[in-house]
């Protein structure tokens, strides 16, 4: 019974997880949005494509500890411990990112005479750093 009970738990806090994501998401993506027709995108090559995609993984991994401290019935210190962790490495994360994207993206951007630019990039630090 006490399975079962988890595995409810742990099957409603994935659907609820998911749909908060979904709706994060699409907030994120209409905030500040430029009136652009086309989507963008940007194609990464080497050190930068695999340093973001390590981290990740390892933010990956650390999430699933977290799962499993919270399956394990751990201590909610530890959990939250851990948690702070992730949110660190997230933070580490965005940091990185928005430095590559300010050296690569909105340097291109300036210098074609993109309409917008600098407005985009002050909404997106603003989203950043909610």
């Amino acid at each position: 019974m006490e399975m079962e009970k988890k595995q409810y738990r742990l099957e409603n806090d994935t659907n609820e997880v998911s749909a908060d994501s979904r709706e994060a998401a699409v907030e994120l993506s209409n905030e500040g949005d430029m009136g652009c027709c086309c989507d963008r995108h940007k194609h990464r090559e080497g050190k930068e494509y695999r340093d973001l995609v390590n981290r990740l993984s390892r933010i990956e991994g650390q999430i699933r500890g977290i799962k499993k401290m919270v399956e394990e019935d751990r201590y909610c210190v530890d959990i939250l411990t851990q948690m702070s962790a992730v949110q660190s490495a997230c933070n580490a994360f965005s940091r990185n990112l928005l430095e590559n994207h300010i050296k690569t993206c909105v340097v291109e951007d300036i210098k074609s005479d993109r309409e917008g630019t600098v407005e985009e990039l002050c909404n997106t630090i603003r989203k950043v750093m909610k």
